[in-house]
Order: C-alpha cells, then sequence, then structure tokens
C-alpha cells in the first residue's frame, strides 16, 4: 500500500511539474507531419521529440489502427544488497526515539522532495509516447485552455521551503545505524523498524534511487525481469491493439461531428454570413497553375516539374477503386476487364461544403451524394475518353481535368493514368501498349513526381510489370509509395502469409519505395458504396491475422492512412519544390522576352488566340464589302460570264445548224425550237452556275487581295480556309431556276427592236462573237497544218508529216468551197472519194476521218467569214426589217436571233445580280460568321492555320507570363498559411 501512495504522491507532483521539469525531454514540440507520413520519412529524418500537438485548424483524420514501431523500454538498473535479520525487541526503544509527528512529516516531505530525483529514472523507464498521442482525445491536449496550472503550481509551497520544515535526517539514520550495532539479535519489529530507517533514507537522502528497497522483495518484478525483450513487445503490442480497438469508436464519432461542424462553417462562409469573399484555396490554384502547364507543354518536357501524385498500375489493378476511395466517391466508370481509363484524368482534391465534382471547362456541379449524379459523372467521363481517342488508337495522352470537393478531403492532385498491359488483345491498336508506356514514363519522369504504385495482391507477384517501369522511373525509391490492393482476397488465397509480408516490405520485388501500404477495396461488388468499403475493410484489419502477428503494421493499412500519407509527402514535395520552379520560369520569360525585342522590335505581342480575332475582323470587314459591289459591277462581270459559257452552244447548235437552212421561215423555225430546248434543260441551270462562280470570284479577290502596307500574310492560310469551308457549306436557292426559266423564256420570245441603237448593238455583239469563233478556228487551222513560210522561214520551223498531210488535205478542200461557196456543212461520200483521190494522185496517202476533221474546220473559216460579210450588209437593214424585209433581198434574221441572245444575257444578269446582293451574299456571310465561330473553338485549327516562329514566341511568352503569376499568387499564399 505505501508504494501506491507513493506513487500517487509522485504523479500529483509530476502533473505540476511536468512543464517545468529540467530532466524531460522537451515540451512536445508540434509534428509538421502527420504520425503516418512521419514513419514514412522515419529513415530521413532524426526522432522527433515528443510535445503536445497544437490545436490544429484543419481537420484530420486518425485512424485508431495506426500503430507506430515501438521504442525499446530503458530500464533503470536495480541494486540489490544483503538485508541482516533483526530481533524484534528494540522495536519499542525505536518507537520511543521516533516521534509520530516527525514521521508524518518526514514523510510527506520527503516524498515530494524526492518526486522531482526519481523522475529523472522513470521517464527512461516509460516509452516514447508521442507518437500514441493521437489515442489520447484532443480535450486532454487542450485542458491547459480552461485549467491554470501555472497559478496552481505558484500557489504550492516550494521545495525548498519544505526542506527546511523538515528535520535532519542524516542525524537519525545516524542514530538508527548505532542502535542496530548494539542489537546483534532482532525480532521481527526490529526489521520492520530498519526498513523504516531504510524508508526514510530513501526519502531524505538525495544520492539513493527510490528502487532500492521496495525492488527487492517483489516476486512479480523477478518474474517481470526473467520476461525476455520480445516478449515484452509482443505483451506491449496486444495492449497497444486492445487500446486502439477500445478508442475506434470514439475516434470515428469525433471524426464524423468533426467533419459536420467543417462543413456548418464552409456552408456559412459560402453563403456569405460573415460579410467576406473567399479565396481561392491553395489546390485550386496549383490546379490551376498545372492546367496552364498542361496547355503550355502538351509533349510534358522538362520544363514542367512541379509536383503531382502519378497513379500507375497493371490493368484491373484497383487504381480507380484506391482513387475512389481517397475522393469518397465512385465517380469513374467501370466495366468487367475491359480497358476503362483510355486517357489521364488529373483529380484535384479540395475541402468544400458539398461533395461535387465538375470538370475545367464546364459549370455544371455534379453532386456525388446522389446516385443519378454519379451515373452521370462517370458517363461523362467516359464520353470525354473517347472523344480524345483518335480514329485508329485506344488511348489517347490527352489529360481530362476535374475537381472533387467535399469536407474531409484531403487535398491533393493525383493522376489516374491507363493501366499497363502485357498483351494487346483484339479489338485494341497495334501500339496501345507502347503508346501506355511512353504515356507513363512522360508523367513519372518529372522527379519531383509522387508515384502511387498500385499492385494486385490477389495475384502472383511476378506478374506484374508496373513495378519494372517504376524501378526504372525511381531506381532510389526516393519518391515511391508502394500499395498493395485486394488483401482480403490475398490472405485467404495466399498459401505462404509470409509472402504477404514480404511484398509490403520490398523484399520480393527489385524495386525501391519511400513507404508501403496494404489496402482493401471492397467485396468486388460494383454497387457498394464508399462508406460500405471503408466499414469492411476497418473490420478486415482488426480480425486480421496479418496485423495480429505484426506482418503488417497498423500505421500501413487502411486507405485512410494511405490518403494522409500520400497528402502530407505530396506537400511537402510542393514546399519543396515550387519557388525553384517559378524562378525557373522567371528565367525562361526573360529569355523569351530578349528574343522577341530583338526579332520583332516593331510589332506587339499577339499570341494565337488574339491573331486569330485580328483576323476574323478583317474578314468580316471583307465580307461587309462584298455587299458593298455596286450593281453595274455585278451586271458586267454576270453577263460576260455567262456569255463565255454559253457562246459555243449557241453558235454550233443554234445559229450555224439555223443558217444552213434556204429561207428565213426555216430559220427562225429551227431557231425557236431550239432556244426553247435550250432554255427548259439547260440554261437556268448554266446561269445559277455562273452567278455561283461569280460569288466565289469576287469573294476570293476581296479575301486575298494585298492590303498595303498593312497586308499580314501571317493570315493568308486563315483566309483561304475559312473561304474555301464558307464556300463548301453554301447552296444556291433551289428555287431560284425555277424563276430564273420563266424570265428567260420570255426574254428570248421578244423579237421587237425598238430602235435604230439596238440594232447597231446586236451587229456589234455578233460581230464580236464571230470573230472570235473565227479567230479560234484558224488557231486550230495552223495547229493541224503548222507553221506558214513565213515562220518556217524566219524562225527555222517545219512541219511534221502529219502536218503537212494536213495541208495538202485543207488545200484540196479550199478549191472545192471556190467552185461552191454555198456548199452545205457536210461533205457527201463520193465528194470524200474524190478528194483521197486527188491527194493519192499528188503521192499523199490519207484517212476518210482526216478529211472530215479538216472539212469541219475548213468550212467553219469559210462560213464565219461570210456571216461577217453579211453582218456588214445588215448595219442598214433597220428600215428593212420594220417593214418585215418586204421586196427586199436582205434578210438580217440572224441578227434579229443575237439581239434576242443580248436581251436574254441581260435580263438574265440583272436577276442574278439581285439574288446575289438580296439574298446569296447575306447567306455567305452568315456562313462566314458560322465558320469563324467554330475555328474559335477547334484549338487544333488555330494552331494549323496560324503558325510561324512568331506566333509560337508569342504564344509562349503568354503561358509563360500567365504561369509565373499564378505560381507567384500560390508561393504568397502558401506563406501565408504558414
Amino acid at each position: 500500500m505505501w508504494r501506491l501512495r507513493r506513487a500517487a504522491v509522485a504523479c500529483e507532483v509530476c502533473q505540476s511539474l511536468v512543464k517545468h521539469s529540467s530532466g524531460i525531454r522537451g515540451s512536445l514540440p508540434l509534428q509538421k507531419l502527420h504520425l503516418v507520413s512521419r514513419s514514412i520519412h522515419r529513415s530521413h529524418h532524426p526522432i522527433l521529440k515528443p510535445q503536445r500537438p497544437q490545436l490544429r485548424t484543419s481537420f484530420q483524420q486518425f485512424s485508431s489502427l495506426t500503430n507506430p514501431p515501438l521504442h525499446k523500454l530503458k530500464l533503470s538498473p536495480v541494486k540489490y544488497g544483503y538485508q541482516p535479520r533483526r530481533n524484534f525487541w528494540p522495536a519499542r526503544l525505536a518507537a520511543r526515539l521516533l516521534k509520530l509527528r516527525y514521521l508524518l512529516l518526514g514523510s510527506a516531505v520527503g516524498g515530494g522532495y524526492t518526486a522531482k530525483k526519481t523522475f529523472d529514472q522513470w521517464k527512461d523507464m516509460i516509452p516514447d509516447l508521442s507518437d500514441y498521442k493521437w489515442i489520447v482525445p484532443d480535450i486532454v491536449w487542450e485542458i491547459d485552455d480552461y485549467i491554470d496550472f501555472e497559478k496552481i503550481r505558484k500557489a504550492l509551497p516550494n521545495s525548498e521551503d519544505l526542506a527546511k520544515l523538515a528535520p535532519d535526517f542524516d542525524k537519525i539514520v545516524e542514530s538508527l545505524h548505532l542502535l542496530k550495532d548494539f542489537f546483534t539479535t532482532g525480532h521481527k519489529l526490529v526489521s520492520e523498524v530498519i526498513e523504516a530507517s531504510d524508508l526514510l533514507l530513501l526519502l531524505g537522502s538525495p544520492g539513493e534511487t527510490s528502487f532500492r528497497a521496495t525492488d527487492h522483495g517483489s516476486e512479480s518484478d523477478k518474474h517481470y525481469r526473467k520476461v525476455s525483450d520480445k516478449e515484452k513487445i509482443d505483451q506491449l503490442q496486444e495492449e497497444l491493439l486492445h487500446t486502439q480497438l477500445k478508442y475506434q469508436r470514439i475516434l470515428e464519432r469525433l471524426e464524423k461531428e468533426n467533419k459536420e461542424l467543417r462543413k456548418l462553417v464552409l456552408q456559412k462562409d459560402d453563403k456569405g454570413i460573415h460579410h467576406r469573399k473567399l479565396k481561392k484555396s491553395l489546390i485550386d490554384m496549383y490546379s490551376e497553375v498545372l492546367d496552364v502547364l498542361s496547355d503550355y507543354d502538351a509533349s510534358y518536357n522538362t520544363q514542367d516539374h512541379l509536383p503531382r501524385v502519378v497513379v500507375v498500375g497493371d490493368q484491373s489493378a484497383g487504381k480507380t477503386s484506391v482513387l475512389e476511395m481517397i475522393a469518397q466517391a465512385r465517380i469513374f466508370p467501370r466495366g468487367s476487364g475491359e480497358m476503362m481509363t483510355r486517357s489521364p484524368v488529373k483529380v484535384t482534391l479540395s475541402e468544400g461544403p458539398h461533395h461535387v465534382a465538375l470538370f475545367k471547362d464546364s459549370s455544371r456541379e455534379f453532386d456525388l451524394t446522389k446516385e443519378e449524379d454519379l451515373a452521370a459523372l462517370r458517363h461523362e467521363i467516359e464520353l470525354r475518353m473517347r472523344k480524345n481517342v483518335k480514329e485508329g488508337c485506344t488511348v489517347s495522352p490527352e489529360t481530362i481535368s476535374l475537381n472533387v470537393k467535399g469536407p474531409g478531403l484531403q487535398r491533393m492532385v493525383l493522376v489516374d493514368l491507363p493501366g499497363v498491359i502485357n498483351t494487346v488483345t483484339s479489338g485494341m491498336a497495334p501500339d496501345t501498349k507502347e503508346t501506355i508506356f511512353s504515356i507513363s514514363k512522360a508523367y513519372m519522369q518529372n522527379p519531383n513526381a509522387i508515384i502511387l504504385c498500385i499492385q494486385d495482391g490477389s495475384v502472383d507477384a511476378e506478374r506484374s510489370i508496373v513495378t519494372d517501369l517504376v524501378s526504372q522511373m525511381d531506381p532510389h525509391g526516393r519518391r515511391t509509395i508502394f500499395v498493395l490492393t485486394k488483401v482480403d482476397l490475398a490472405e485467404k488465397n495466399v498459401a505462404s502469409p509470409s509472402r504477404i509480408q514480404q511484398i509490403i516490405e520490398g523484399k520480393l520485388f527489385p524495386m525501391k519505395a519511400l513507404g508501403y501500404f496494404a489496402v482493401v477495396t471492397g467485396k468486388g461488388n460494383s454497387s457498394e458504396s464508399i462508406e460500405a468499403i471503408r466499414e469492411y475493410e476497418e473490420e478486415f484489419f482488426q480480425n486480421s491475422k496479418l496485423l495480429k502477428t505484426s506482418m503488417l503494421k497498423a500505421h500501413q493499412v487502411t486507405t485512410r492512412n494511405l490518403s494522409l500519407a500520400v497528402s502530407d509527402c505530396f506537400w511537402k514535395m510542393v514546399r519543396e519544390s515550387v519557388e525553384q520552379q517559378a524562378d525557373s520560369f522567371k528565367a525562361t520569360r526573360f529569355n523569351l522576352e530578349t528574343e522577341w525585342k530583338n526579332n520583332y522590335p516593331r510589332l506587339r505581342e499577339l499570341d494565337r488566340n488574339e491573331l486569330f480575332e485580328k483576323a476574323k475582323n478583317e474578314i468580316l470587314d471583307e465580307v461587309i464589302s462584298l455587299s458593298q459591289v455596286t450593281p453595274k459591277h455585278w451586271e458586267e462581270i454576270l453577263q460576260q460570264s455567262l456569255w463565255e459559257r454559253v457562246s459555243t452552244h449557241v453558235i454550233e447548235n443554234i445559229y450555224l445548224p439555223a443558217a444552213q437552212t434556204m429561207n428565213s421561215g426555216t430559220f427562225n423555225t429551227t431557231v425557236d425550237i431550239k432556244l426553247k430546248q435550250w432554255t427548259d434543260k439547260q440554261l437556268p441551270n448554266k446561269a445559277v452556275e455562273v452567278a455561283w462562280e461569280t460569288l466565289q470570284e469576287e469573294f476570293s479577290r476581296f479575301m486575298t487581295e494585298p492590303k498595303g502596307k498593312e497586308h499580314d500574310d501571317i493570315f493568308d492560310k486563315l483566309k483561304e480556309a475559312v473561304k474555301e469551308e464558307s464556300i463548301k457549306r453554301h447552296k444556291w436557292n433551289d428555287f431560284a431556276e425555277d424563276s430564273l426559266r420563266v424570265i428567260q423564256h420570255n426574254a428570248l420570245e421578244d423579237r421587237s427592236i425598238s430602235d435604230k441603237q439596238q440594232w447597231d448593238a446586236a451587229i456589234y455583239f455578233m460581230e464580236e462573237a464571230l470573230q472570235a469563233r473565227l479567230k479560234d478556228t484558224e488557231n486550230a487551222i495552223e495547229n493541224m497544218i503548222g507553221p506558214d513560210w513565213k515562220k518556217r522561214w524566219l524562225y527555222w520551223k517545219n512541219r511534221t508529216q502529219e502536218q503537212c498531210v494536213h495541208n495538202e488535205t485543207k488545200n484540196e478542200l479550199e478549191k472545192m468551197l471556190k467552185c461552191n461557196e454555198e456548199h452545205p456543212a457536210y461533205l457527201a461520200s463520193d465528194e470524200i472519194t474524190t478528194v483521197r483521190k486527188n491527194l493519192e494522185s499528188r503521192g499523199v496517202e490519207v484517212d476518210p476521218s482526216l478529211i472530215k476533221d479538216t472539212w469541219h474546220q475548213v468550212y467553219r473559216r469559210h462560213f464565219l467569214k461570210t456571216a461577217l460579210n453579211h453582218c456588214n450588209l445588215c448595219r442598214r437593214g433597220f428600215y428593212y426589217y420594220q417593214r418585215h424585209f418586204v421586196d427586199s433581198e436582205l434578210e438580217c434574221n440572224d441578227v434579229v436571233l443575237f439581239w434576242r441572245i443580248q436581251r436574254m444575257l441581260a435580263i438574265t444578269a440583272n436577276t442574278l445580280r439581285q439574288q446575289l446582293t438580296n439574298t446569296e451574299v447575306r447567306r455567305l456571310e452568315k456562313n462566314v460568321k458560322e465558320v469563324l465561330e467554330d475555328f474559335a473553338e477547334d484549338s487544333e485549327k488555330k494552331v494549323k492555320l496560324l503558325t510561324g516562329k512568331r506566333v509560337q514566341l508569342a504564344e509562349d511568352l503568354k503561358k509563360v507570363r500567365e504561369i509565373q503569376e499564378k505560381l507567384d499568387a500560390f508561393i504568397e499564399a502558401l506563406h501565408q498559411e504558414k
């Protein structure tokens, strides 16, 4: 009993002196890293001294299964001495010599005085409890906020004042020893008196240990000394495990309450109750930096060294399930054995009042507490992945950016990569395996990337592919965290449990890691909720033999501990590298600005988007200028273009056949029939084609016409693409041909020339048409017979054998025409035979088809010359026309035909001009605007059409400035949080 009293007194004094004891290690300094993450870095950092943790400003989850490595107990040396047997009868003499009040006073004062002395020895026996401080509820650490222990300590008497009131124990002890020397035989009472004297020695003598007498006769202490160190550690670990289980429910309740409180606080801030504008969180600012970097550094080269948590693993190893446990929501699409992750997904986890998810380029929020929103989110992710994958490929390097917010989420940025495969199956592209390897290497080669290596514990470790890849990227394991999934299946199926221990300790793989974790990702049912999986995981590890037999440490299990460790490691890496990266981008910005000043001193630094806006304004101005073309210009180019298109048909198919008739009645009848056929079938369609081509030509002229010194050739490719795409989308009004057919038919029916001016204009039009056709015919004949004697003499050119045959045939046919100038357009068979025999008599072998081809050109030239002569005669025929050629040998029906054609062309051109200016130009302008809007949203188009060193330099300069500004803002916020 007196031992218990002594311990009680010592404990009371300890509580008052715990903060001011000079022998204690420290006053429990604040641990910057969490318990789990500190256990990861224990090999890199000195042993932290225990301290009382400060009040946490942000909620951190703690697991009752956290079981840090135990420290060895340091026991105080125990001294053993011989105690002689004492007689009983001197007890009465000692009782008379020692007064009761001195005994009581000496016990009280000596106990308090000696407690301080013995505390230095006791603390060596007590293990370092700083690693177990999470077991104690936070209210214990916060008790000094409510009770002022300093005032209580000052109210107690000082140990020196108490020592003054105590008697001289040295003299009392000396007297007792004199009595012991006198009496050599003793009784039991004498032994008790001597033990009392030893007690006084312990209380009063400052140089003796408090365990001198008490540890001597204890049988339990003797038994404890026989216990080996291993058994002590096992016993203490067993007690610790029971203690953890005891506080499990308490911690869960506290975590839940804390989570609800933080949710309420965030909701109040979100609603503006405190009337302040909330700043962006650190992780959101950091995620924006990474998004800008991904746009700037699409190839992921060495310029981007900012930390990310890169999640890699074999296909179906449980990567997605681990991420969903960390995000606390089933957000990813899933399939039984099918590759679902087809492109990298960057997930930014941050704390917020509501559990929601949203994409970087979308304002829609998905409520992760509702199953319909979860299904919609998974469907949207799957659609985005399939959109990123190009045709003929299976995976894509393009990243999908997703933000997940919720109460209690650990702040970090994770990138989920496609699972590494060993064999390309049917339905996959042949280069799928190499593409996945290249994407994984691109992310892991970042020296500041944290590699979260996921290994399936339910399959043989030898089948793993990802471990070799991770070993290549991080051979020393300084930034790799190894996670063994499906441990519940592994414990059931693996014959040797020690194999799991070898895997989790990194002895089975050549891969080294910063930390090793084991998790359970559910029972294999895709419909399980995150809460159900977490409860199953906690229950499994509480009952697991792997934990009870110390094959796994408590801090190495559960996704909760994993998320805490990864978050701490992530922020540690961010704090160590972000300022260095900011300095690197400052240097890059200076180099780019210097290069721009040297190469483009007088130009603005316009990036691709700004250049596109400038080009867009120029294109729209040019389209507006198209609507300002004068009606006269439109009609002139339309009439000229239409005649060029139909002139051959008019002369060859209408005029020439009609001119072969014998009288004017037959001529007019033939012309009317052929004009009617032409108007019904071909003419309206030809007119619309001409109008559409004319609009394209004018539009192209405005788009490509240089604008003087202000013309920027960097826009030429863009303008050409806009022009082609706009014309491709434009379709002429379908009803234009029907209305145009009626107008053209009515115009050709009219034969009444009202005045001499119109008659002269028709003659002039006819002469131009015939002269142009005659010129073309003469060129065809010249090409057929070769150069004449002048060209042969001046330019030393000779005729070919074929040209000589054509020339002889032409000469023979011209003789025939001279004999009969009114010869019809076609040769008879006997005439062909006659020409052939005449040529053969001169030694020229000729084919009948060659004679027909030569006759066609020769007769055409003869007919056109005759028609031109007749046209000159008709200049004075307007008077006879008014009299309907009565009593006149002059008949100018061909002039009337060309007047009808000319009038039809003018009316058609006017009608087409009205359609252009009133309808088609506006529709084309609308198409141009739509094309520009589509190009504005297509970044690949802009990169392809706006190219060059100047554009790329301005683009890089803008991105680097944006990255530097965001990094500076993030660093400032990071320092403020500290």
